[in-house]
């Protein structure tokens, strides 16, 4: 249950992306992200929207999604750590961005090892206290 005041959540949500990533690919890696933890997580979705007139709207994430900036050694510490932890993260590697489509984007995360995989942008949604150790010491993206 949230804290009204503040909003505090028991869960939290973070994205770590590449520091040196285009504004475009910023944004693609950020929404990939996003959605990957959404769809794994049912729980992070909230109610649907109306406006004043009736129409519905999609629902959104129902809490504050975090947005680090890293390098690729920030990254790949970012993973282990997440993984150590039982995590289940949401990953983008530098590969996706040549690829078409979801099964092009799977043959390109299965044909790399896991301590080899270029990533650029790492998600992660769990306990909060879990999520604050994994991005310790990483800056917000700005």
């Amino acid at each position: 249950m949230p804290h009204i005041q503040g909003m505090i959540y028991e869960t939290k949500t973070a994205l770590i992306l590449r520091k040196d990533l285009a504004g475009w690919q910023t944004a693609n890696v950020a929404a990939f992200l996003a959605g990957g933890l959404a769809g794994t997580h049912a729980e992070l979705m909230g109610e649907p929207y109306r406006d004043g007139a009736g129409r519905a709207y999609s629902a959104l994430i129902r809490e504050p999604v975090f947005v680090y900036g890293g390098t690729t050694e920030e990254l790949r510490r970012t993973h282990l750590r997440a993984l150590s932890r039982d995590l289940v993260p949401a990953i983008y590697i530098e590969a996706m961005f040549g690829t078409a489509n979801d099964a092009d984007n799977r043959a390109a995360v299965a044909a790399a090892p896991s301590d080899a995989l270029d990533l650029v942008g790492v998600g992660i949604h769990g306990p909060r206290k879990t999520i604050d150790k994994v991005v310790n010491s990483l800056k917000f993206l700005g």
